[in-house]
């Protein structure tokens, strides 16, 4: 039996009564970030308060910016009680995505991802094939005959679009309808600020070392950056490296909190980035991804008697070397570096 939007509505407004104090504790990222503003404002003037905590370290560019130009207002999660709050609302996660929403009991999810054997609630509105939470949001503010504010409608915008990699993946009706809607309401100059807002200050000198350390082999673009401040770091050169004319690869690795992180990048074009990471990297940590994007992490002492990982310098060509070669492979047999992974 299908369950309409306006009942779903109705069942999560009716766990709350006036005098409730509300804790939305979110992995932040911009679905989680739109999501929880539009629970904030379904509960407006119906509980005693809302307060977001973020659970995770925000440390991403367009989250800042997001944060800050929509005006948003977040407080880290162990800066607050959770036993001071009387209802507690999950939105784009669930208790096993995150040890700290471990410890919580929900009184409501409200998710898109995989339901879990922890999602549990007196109220779960979970849906695994929408490409966003976020459209699911947009479904109860219309059924409760609210138009969003702007700052609101361009958080959900920039969550849709996001989520679902602009309409690229995972992407259904309602993710098109949602977008739609909410596209009439936002600021679009405002959501491409925080679109193109991918670059952080403290991380220009990881573009300088990439430029100054770039090594590119038959279309392969290798950078190892060593000792990063944060592995998105990698990520947002390993990005950067692709809009090169020459370069289909792109795999770039870094050193954070005693882990190797290898993020891998192509054109998508025949070849598959998670198969290659997971088949070069996989014996030694946690490797995958989709065919154009992946990444391997590898705690250090897994490499220990493999590679010298204080010589930065070896690391490097032995990262070079496992993806050309493979491990354990001998040059004979190995394919040509420029070999498409096929997908």
């Amino acid at each position: 039996m299908t369950i309409s939007t306006k009942e779903r509505l109705r069942r999560f407004h009716a766990r709350f009564k006036g005098d409730d104090h509300v804790l939305l504790p979110i992995v932040a990222d911009p679905d989680a970030i739109a999501c929880a503003m539009a629970i904030k404002r379904l509960l407006w003037r119906k509980v005693a308060g809302v307060t977001i905590a973020h659970v995770n370290e925000i440390r991403r560019a367009d989250n800042l910016v997001l944060i800050r130009l929509v005006g948003v207002a977040l407080v880290p999660f162990e800066k607050v009680d959770p036993r001071a709050f009387s209802r507690i609302v999950l939105v784009d996660a669930q208790p096993d995505h995150h040890p700290v929403l471990k410890a919580l009991q929900p009184d409501i999810i409200i998710d898109h991802h995989p339901t879990g054997e922890s999602a549990k609630a007196p109220v779960s509105d979970i849906r695994p094939t929408y490409g966003a939470t976020a459209s699911i949001l947009v479904e109860y503010l219309r059924a409760a005959g609210i138009k969003p504010s702007t700052k609101l409608a361009t958080a959900l915008y920039y969550a849709i679009k996001t989520d679902t990699a602009n309409f690229e993946r995972h992407t259904r009706m309602e993710d098109l309808n949602a977008f739609q809607f909410v596209f009439r309401h936002a600021n679009i100059a405002l959501a491409r600020r925080i679109e193109t807002a991918e670059i952080r200050r403290d991380f220009l000198k990881f573009f300088k070392m990439a430029l100054d350390g770039l090594r590119i082999r038959k279309g392969r673009a290798f950078v190892h950056l060593g000792p990063v401040t944060h592995p998105d770091a990698s990520v947002q050169v390993a990005d950067f490296l692709m809009r090169i004319d020459t370069v289909n690869w792109s795999i770039v690795s870094g050193v954070y909190q005693r882990k190797l992180t290898i993020i891998f990048r192509n054109d998508g074009i025949r070849k598959d980035a998670g198969r290659l990471a997971k088949g070069r990297f996989g014996r030694w940590g946690s490797a995958g991804g989709h065919k154009s994007a992946a990444r391997a992490e590898i705690g250090l002492e897994a490499l220990e008697g493999v590679v010298d990982t204080r010589d930065h310098g070896e690391l490097a060509r032995w990262i070079a070397q496992i993806i050309e070669k493979g491990p354990g492979k001998s040059a004979k047999t190995d394919p040509p570096a420029n070999a498409p992974e096929q997908g």
